[in-house]
């Protein structure tokens, strides 16, 4: 009986100790993640510009159409001071890539106007005026 429960005993810690192990070392996926992580940390650059729009479906085509070039990791517009934040990689792309891309969705910016065939098929409530000011403050 006693060798029983020895044997138990040392089979349940070895099974442990080996489960510990695999624990602790880190995955393949898990080092390209932070690799990723890293090379995007080092090369993020951040642009602030003024967009004009006027509702949230601006909102989510303005950011979608910033979003959809290579390189970006965030974009958000402000609705009220008709202003998009775009965080990227600058070995990647750049401001006027952003322009670009955003008028070609239809919608003016600092730098480029809006594409009319796409500014045409806004729905209603994203019709803006294109005199607009843009950057405001709050």
């Amino acid at each position: 009986m006693k060798k029983m429960i020895l044997s138990i005993t040392v089979l349940s810690v070895l099974a442990f100790a080996s489960c510990k192990n695999e624990a602790k070392q880190p995955t393949e996926e898990a080092n390209e993640t932070t690799t990723v992580a890293v090379e995007n940390e080092l090369a993020t650059t951040k642009a602030t510009f003024g967009v004009r729009g006027n509702c949230g479906m601006c909102k989510s085509t303005i950011e979608k159409a910033a979003k959809s070039v290579d390189g970006v990791s965030s974009a958000n517009w402000d609705v009220k001071k008709k202003q998009i934040t775009v965080a990227f990689n600058g070995d990647k792309t750049n401001e006027t890539a952003l322009h670009n891309a955003i008028a070609a969705s239809g919608y003016d910016t600092d730098k480029s106007v809006g594409r009319e065939d796409a500014y045409k098929e806004l729905p209603a409530c994203c019709k803006y005026d294109h005199e607009m000011a843009m950057s405001l403050e709050e």
